[in-house]
């Protein structure tokens, strides 16, 4: 199916990075404002661009086992609720699609990926045998500023005969980490990580990491996150992270 509007949407997310904020209801007017005539040329035709619908990595498949069907179930049903007059609305909770390119699926950005990632791919989302890496849902509860992550551990990560391999497990704690800095303070990157290992991770199983906001201070998010089994009762690791903001520029500059 062609939409017109998905390609708007798309020039308007690349004029947004380069600093030049459109109106939604004076898109034309304000492109045409912002380029000399006849110089407009857009680099896709209206008529050829087709959308195609990525693979949202979050989304139960059939790899998973009971605990972390259980646990999406158990946090996926709170993204939304049904109000007394039969509204739905939504909860206090919700869920983070997953996609593996950073760029891509964001405004703006399938063009954007071509020039400076073309070829690159999310490292959690770099296996697309289902099962065999990382498989994880992420959970985010704004008002109470946490975030919670069911992770099942696949055989390509064990470290240790027959357990996950310690940087499989900061690697994780590094993406749910960052991820809920992200949604609390925008953009970031990790500055620090401090890690501490308790007990070792068995291949296969599902653990539930839960991350709190410890404190803001100017660009600085300060951030907890602890590894524990699905009912919490024993602790595997533990972890703080600090991370700073940044803009579009410190990316695209280095």
């Amino acid at each position: 199916m062609i939409r017109t509007g998905g390609v708007q949407q798309m020039a308007r997310g690349l004029c947004q990075i380069m600093g030049r904020e459109i109106s939604k209801g004076n898109f034309n007017t304000n492109i045409r404002q912002m380029t000399p005539r006849g110089t407009l040329q857009l680099p896709w035709s209206i008529n050829s661009v087709r959308t195609m619908a990525p693979r949202d990595f979050s989304l139960p498949n059939s790899s998973w086992g009971s605990d972390m069907r259980r646990l999406y179930e158990h946090y996926n049903s709170q993204c939304e609720v049904e109000t007394d007059d039969g509204e739905k609305k939504w909860g206090v909770w919700r869920r983070l699609p997953s996609y593996n390119r950073s760029l891509k699926y964001a405004t703006g950005g399938v063009y954007l990926s071509k020039i400076i990632q073309s070829k690159a791919r999310l490292f959690t989302r770099n296996i697309r045998a289902q099962g065999a890496g990382f498989e994880y849902v992420v959970f985010v509860n704004k008002q109470e500023q946490k975030c919670v992550c069911v992770f099942q551990a696949g055989h390509l990560l064990e470290g240790p005969p027959g357990h996950v391999h310690g940087g499989a497990i900061a690697t994780m704690i590094d993406t749910v980490t960052g991820t809920h800095a992200t949604y609390l303070s925008g953009p970031v990157m990790t500055a620090n990580l401090n890690i501490n290992y308790r007990s070792p991770i068995s291949l296969g199983s599902t653990v539930l990491l839960t991350c709190s906001l410890d404190k803001k201070e100017g660009r600085k998010t300060f951030v907890s996150c602890q590894v524990t089994n699905t009912d919490s009762s024993k602790l595997h690791t533990e972890a703080t992270g600090l991370f700073l903001s940044i803009t579009m520029g410190h990316l695209l500059g280095g």
